[in-house]
């Protein structure tokens, strides 16, 4: 029997799953980050590495059974990762043909198949992504922190940090995050704290999240402001995608995908509405079948039509 294996990784996490040859899912597994540009080729391999074991052990399988693979990866649209990655999935799964993606491509899939459809990532990073019924592909976001992710985790965490700070310094009224943040990350004082984003940002912001959503729903303002930035955010990056596409007056779905979603009951409320009053007829909801599902669905079909290659990277 032949299997089929799909990556969906990101800014925090990596998830693995098995596909049989009948298209039911034989095993899953998960790693630690895997965008390489954020984490470095040394670290994103390893966690493709475990995510793939654990998957391959509980579909009771080898690597030399996998016939087909794609790896959805935040940082894929450049071409040097894609590269350096189809080296390392050659080395690892010797007798598949191997297709790398970024990770929105793997999440549209598993959102719409090869139909038309949009969906919204927000985890570590954020972006936009979508297909018209004409074939044509679009996507808005996806910069990386430093010239974007908005609405993303380690956005929110960055401004929540940024807004405690104005309050230390007297120029923003109190907040509770700015006791919120030191007791959730565990850090004594200010000044580790300072050292430890220094070090090692994705390590920091991502995690103050749900600290924000908690805040903004216990209806802190400086909270509420930072999230309702971010759903207007991850709002106009979903709608710049549906007018480029021209699917406004359209049926499709839109799928939101990413750890974001889900925490917070002022950011999934704001954001259905900005998206509601943009896109007046897609099915708006959250994403239903794992990425790394549409990963290994997408190897199959890549394996069918291109071969083992580097993937194109979508037109804005």
């Amino acid at each position: 029997m032949s299997y089929s294996l799909g990556f969906d990784g990101g800014g925090s996490k990596t998830a693995c799953a098995v596909l049989d040859a009948e298209g039911g899912v034989a095993g899953e597994g998960t790693g630690g980050p895997s965008n390489p540009l954020r984490c470095g080729y040394e670290a994103a391999f390893h966690s493709l590495s475990d995510a793939a074991a654990g998957a391959l052990k509980a579909a009771g399988i080898a690597p030399g059974d996998i016939t087909a693979v794609c790896a959805g990866l935040a940082g894929a649209g450049r071409r040097s990762v894609v590269e350096r990655t189809l080296q390392f999935l050659a080395q690892e799964f010797p007798k598949a043909v191997a297709h790398v993606t970024p990770d929105y491509e793997v999440a549209l899939e598993a959102a719409a198949g090869a139909g038309p459809g949009v969906v919204l990532v927000a985890g570590t990073g954020s972006v936009a992504f979508g297909r018209n019924g004409r074939g044509e592909t679009a996507h808005a976001g996806g910069y990386g922190p430093w010239l974007g992710d908005e609405g993303s985790a380690f956005d929110m965490g960055r401004r929540a940090v940024a807004a405690a700070s104005r309050t230390r310094d007297l120029a923003a009224p109190p907040t509770v995050l700015t006791e919120k943040i030191l007791r959730a990350l565990k850090c004594p004082d200010w000044d580790e704290l300072e050292e430890r984003i220094a070090a090692n940002p994705d390590a920091i912001f991502p995690r103050l999240f749900p600290v924000v959503a908690a805040a903004a729903d216990g209806e802190d303002d400086a909270a509420k402001e930072i999230v309702f930035t971010a759903a207007i955010g991850l709002g106009n990056l979903a709608m710049m995608v549906v007018r480029r596409l021209d699917l406004k007056s359209q049926k499709f779905p839109l799928a939101k995908c990413g750890g974001v979603f889900g925490q917070s009951r002022m950011l999934d409320t704001l954001l259905d509405s900005v998206l509601a009053s943009g896109a007046l007829h897609a099915k708006i909801s959250r994403l239903h079948v794992s990425p790394a599902v549409g990963a290994a669905r997408m190897a199959i079909r890549s394996s069918k039509t291109s071969g083992q290659g580097v993937s194109s990277v979508p037109t804005k």
